[in-house]
């Protein structure tokens, strides 16, 4: 699938509410051929390649360009992808600490059982991606704009979406642990079928999002206390 040939699975309104369901990317992978550089080029472009296992460790690959690449089981602990657009593309198995992907694009991306910590991808652009299983530490969307975005089966621990825009955004089978919303914007973000919510901070900016009745109980206490409401038993 080329540019732009994305087109994504169509939306449509989702169950109860009107809430808009996201859109989920539909990469075809053409044959691939092995990345045999050795190491990524700031600027580089990475067409139709399979990385396998690749040891990226440390390496400079700012503003590159991946269209229809697999990156399956490679190491990214601080590598540098700041300003990268990864496009049509699958990562499966990606692990590391400290990757800078921040205000870069990716669009129509699955990304598969990550082990990754402190991913900085803040202002980056998420448009018809799927993070499906895994863990992610200390996830920084700070100032992010996601769209048509699913989180499937994963957990979250600590995210950080100050900032953020989220739009037809789903969270599926996933935990969510310690979330930061200060500051975020949401439009048609589906929570009721997280596993765990557990929402540290911005709980009041929730407007714009859906959850379960189960999930208004669980988060009431912290609810009351971002309005200043006490509560007591009678005495």
């Amino acid at each position: 699938m080329g540019a732009g040939g994305g087109s994504g699975a169509a939306g449509g309104p989702g169950r109860g509410g009107g809430v808009k369901r996201a859109r989920r990317p539909e990469v075809r992978l053409p044959r691939l051929e092995p990345f045999r550089d050795g190491e990524l080029e700031p600027d580089g472009d990475y067409d139709g390649l399979e990385f396998r296992e690749e040891d990226l460790t440390g390496q400079d690959g700012g503003g590159a360009r991946f269209m229809d690449c697999a990156l399956r089981g490679c190491a990214l602990d601080e590598t540098r992808l700041h300003h990268a657009r990864i496009l049509d593309s699958v990562l499966t198995g990606p692990r590391g600490v400290g990757t800078d992907l921040a205000e870069s694009t990716l669009r129509d991306v699955e990304l598969v059982d990550a082990r990754l910590g402190g991913v900085q991808l803040h202002g980056a652009v998420l448009e018809r991606v799927v993070i499906r299983g895994g863990k992610i530490d200390y996830l920084n969307l700070r100032k992010a704009k996601l769209r048509d975005v699913v989180f499937e089966g994963c957990v979250l621990v600590e995210p950080d979406f100050g900032g953020a825009r989220l739009e037809r955004v789903e969270f599926v089978d996933c935990a969510l642990k310690g979330a930061d919303l200060t500051g975020v914007t949401l439009t048609d973000v589906d929570l009721r079928r997280a596993g765990e919510l557990d929402i540290t901070r911005g709980v009041d900016r929730l407007a714009g999002a859906v959850i379960s009745p189960s999930q208004l109980l669980d988060l009431a206490p912290v609810l009351a206390a971002a309005v200043g409401v006490r509560v007591e038993a009678e005495e």
